[in-house]
């Protein structure tokens, strides 16, 4: 039977529901026409009979939009971006976010084409395996898991650090106690609260990073000690910044740039739990490709004004731009408040990288426990991670990622915090791969829809300059994930320096490697690709939507999506 391209789900755009036409006969019990009963046991190809885990959909479209930007929006903005500025200067980190900003925007639009067909939980790892191979999905699930998993330590680690820069003489392990507690069991209740919490969490980060502009604004006009600034730090010291020990001064600036594009995709991850969140959305048709539409570009925004207006207020020389450290002291956000002469500045933001850790360890333990649902349902995890409650909370994977949250405890001491920080850059690249990855599954779930005659036209989220951008940002997340420990040849050798930047990576060869030789997965050809679980089960399913009526609600609409 030929694949009839008018049996393809229709969206409506006014009921925001996906309906059928009613005068297409469907043969459902064969959606994927083209597949040999063989084909279907060796792939997997529509696994109805293994069920989708019983994840409620209660995210809303405001949840799913906050949850994007609380995600990306943290430490790597609020603390990173003056080292940024430092090392390329204020020309050269501004061009390397907008470059790095069109690479995640590639990954962005190929995960929305995907979560908008078949929106289903712990996604990344099983559009891989569906599409390109299983030993992929499995490699990339699990570095991507444990990802979240090790970075909830770090947070936990974090906010003792924060709350010390009021009184030193607090231990941090009484904190990284109180807020594992807190965090593990906030994610024991339903996603909807979750959905809310970090809807007020994100908002208070959306807060200050508008008010930092405004305050930039009027510093840079005269307001402060200095007087007017204008563009006065882009010509002394300079636009861009030369990277230490490297010659001739071209080489160096060049460098120094690309060390920074690499921070830059750094600071930009979290932008995909969209597609994680997906598989907890009401109406996911319609709020995900909203909420990637509208999200990246706010997350664009945030990202690319404030690294402009950091620029504009603090020299790229400053050394207080390269202390180490995760409280206010480190924030060029402090230090260009500092130059200007407001005093005060420094413990507000403190309070905000308070609730910024928080909310990033929040999301660590949600999307964890989401890619291991995953995992579980692919067969690359223990069933038993499938587990919901009745609201739908999968208390297994929660408490299972949770407890990595106390390798928190190895940095109270220094031979534990050596160890933790080798765990940490396991864990550094893994963002990297996932959109590399994400990137490498659109373009064959595009040679997938080929192979059964259906037109993107028919999607019910068609994402524009595929699937060429799709190649781009395959193609630049590759070569970053290999270039990424770059500086460990620019001077002298050093062993520890590329093992440290090369170990994710290895990690995840040696998982892709290991399950390929055990398994022998064959890879899986374009007609064999399964479309369908997942897919007809959510056609099945109505939301009502309304529009908003009143002139405040419309730009709230606006504003929140």
């Amino acid at each position: 039977m030929a694949y009839d391209h008018s049996s393809a789900p229709k969206y409506d755009e006014g009921k925001g529901s996906t309906v059928n036409d009613d005068a297409v006969q469907v043969d459902i019990t064969n959606p994927s026409p083209n597949l040999t009963e063989t084909d279907c046991e060796k792939h997997g190809a529509s696994r109805e009979s293994n069920p989708l885990p019983d994840l409620k959909r209660k995210l809303k479209s405001r949840h799913l939009q906050m949850i994007a930007i609380g995600g990306t929006i943290g430490t790597g903005l609020f603390i990173s971006s003056g080292t940024a500025i430092a090392a390329a200067g204020p020309v050269g980190a501004l061009i390397a976010y907008l470059f790095m900003g069109s690479i995640v925007f590639s990954v962005m639009l190929s995960l929305g084409e995907m979560a908008t067909y078949i929106p289903i939980p712990g996604a990344f790892t099983s559009y891989a395996t569906r599409f390109i191979d299983p030993s992929l999905g499995f490699a990339m699930g699990w570095i991507y898991w444990f990802s979240w998993a090790i970075t909830f330590a770090l947070e936990l680690t974090a906010t003792g650090l924060i709350i010390q820069f009021w009184d030193t003489s607090l231990n941090i392990a009484i904190f990284i106690a109180i807020f594992w507690v807190l965090i593990t069991s906030l994610n024991f209740l339903p996603v909807s609260f979750y959905g809310e919490l970090e809807f007020w969490f994100a908002s208070i980060k959306v807060i200050t990073v508008i008010g930092f502009m405004i305050f930039a604004i009027c510093i840079d006009a005269g307001v402060g000690d200095k007087g007017y600034l204008g563009f006065r730090y882009w010509v002394n010291p300079g636009p861009f910044s030369a990277y230490e020990g490297v010659h001739p001064d071209s080489t160096a600036k060049f460098v120094g740039w690309y060390s920074v594009l690499i921070q830059a995709a750094f600071s930009y991850q979290g932008t995909e739990l969209v597609g994680i969140a997906a598989g907890e959305t009401e109406n996911p048709r319609k709020t995900v490709p909203s909420a990637i539409r509208k999200t990246f570009f706010r997350i664009l925004f945030f990202f690319v004004l404030t690294i402009f207006f950091i620029g504009l207020l603090v020299p790229s020389d400053n050394p207080d731009l390269l202390k180490d450290g995760n409280d206010a002291n480190s924030s060029p956000f402090v230090i260009a408040a500092r130059l200007a002469g407001v005093k005060v500045l420094p413990h507000i933001i403190n309070g905000v990288l308070l609730t910024v850790v928080l909310s990033a360890a929040n999301s660590n333990v949600y999307s964890g426990s989401r890619i291991l649902i995953g995992l579980a349902q692919e067969g690359f995890a223990p069933r038993i991670f499938k587990k919901t409650t009745k609201k739908g909370v999968p208390y297994w994977s929660v408490m299972f990622t949770a407890a990595f949250g106390l390798l928190g405890f190895m940095n109270v001491s220094n031979q534990g915090s050596t160890v933790f920080n080798w765990l940490l850059n396991i864990s550094s690249v893994a963002g990297l791969i996932t959109w590399a990855s994400l990137n490498g599954c659109h373009i064959a779930f595009m040679r997938a829809l080929k192979s059964r005659d259906i037109s993107r036209d028919l999607l019910p989220y068609k994402a524009m300059w595929q699937p060429w951008y799709a190649w781009y940002g395959l193609f630049f997340n590759v070569l970053i994930t290999i270039t990424q420990g770059f500086t460990a040849w620019i001077t002298e050798f050093s062993v520890t320096d590329f093992f440290i930047a090369y170990l994710s990576l290895i990690l995840f060869v040696v998982l892709y490697l290991g399950h390929k030789i055990i398994f022998r997965p064959a890879f899986v050809r374009p007609h064999e690709a399964d479309l369908d679980t997942g897919r007809t089960a959510l056609e099945n399913e109505m939301w009502e939507t309304t529009t908003p009526s009143k002139w405040y609600m419309k730009i709230y609409e606006a504003i929140l999506g």
